[in-house]
């Protein structure tokens, strides 16, 4: 049974810009570390300078792998939930989103789901091809493939947060749910470069 292997990464730690910093860097760096031993297809990013840079600094430890731009892996808010959805304390976060910006946030997270979140096609003598994939993005888009993965409520995508760099696996297979292998695991960073996106609180 052909599987599809996604490998979901938020982009390395930035600044205020936008722009990688060296902490990012050498985040990026370490993921394509451990990567580097996976039959590794593809390494898809956002459009976005942060992930871009990431993409090519964990790119360097897979000698020969394409490193291309998916424009459905840009930062967007996936779905807006109502009134009756949003827990109190994102009461605020949605203010001043229009319905014109939801439905442009939702078709690209319907756009998300329909490229990677499905077995590879099939090849010219009709069987699929396992393959591995590596998606540099935003934790928004993490949060939403996580949750459709879960055939979860659209509204639970809220507060499933990705540090930078942490990774995330989901397996796809022909007539069975998907599978998440991991969430969120940063076991290959030192500690002191784990949880950067995440409020600075105590952390394990």
């Amino acid at each position: 049974m052909a599987t599809r292997h996604l490998y979901l990464a938020r982009h390395g730690a930035a600044d205020a810009f936008g722009e990688l910093t060296d902490i990012g860097h050498r985040q990026a760096s370490l993921l394509g570390e451990r990567l580097a031993g996976v039959p590794v297809d593809a390494v898809w990013h956002s459009p976005l300078p942060r992930a871009v840079a990431s993409a090519h600094e964990l790119a360097r430890h897979l000698p020969d792998v394409p490193v291309m731009e998916a424009a459905e892996l840009v930062d967007h808010v996936p779905y807006v939930p109502g009134a009756a959805e949003t827990p109190p304390s994102w009461a605020g976060f949605f203010d001043g989103y229009d319905a014109a910006e939801a439905a442009s946030g939702q078709r690209l997270a319907e756009a998300l789901v329909t490229r990677f979140a499905r077995i590879p096609d099939r090849t010219s003598n009709g069987t699929p091809p396992d393959t591995h994939e590596i998606l540099v993005t935003h934790a928004y888009p993490i949060a939403w493939l996580v949750r459709h993965a879960l055939d979860a409520p659209p509204s639970r995508w809220l507060g499933l947060n990705s540090a930078n760099t942490a990774l995330t696996v989901i397996e796809y297979r022909n007539g069975l749910p998907p599978t998440i292998v991991m969430f969120n695991d940063m076991s290959h960073l030192p500690p002191g470069l784990r949880w950067t996106g995440f409020p600075a609180v105590m952390r394990p």
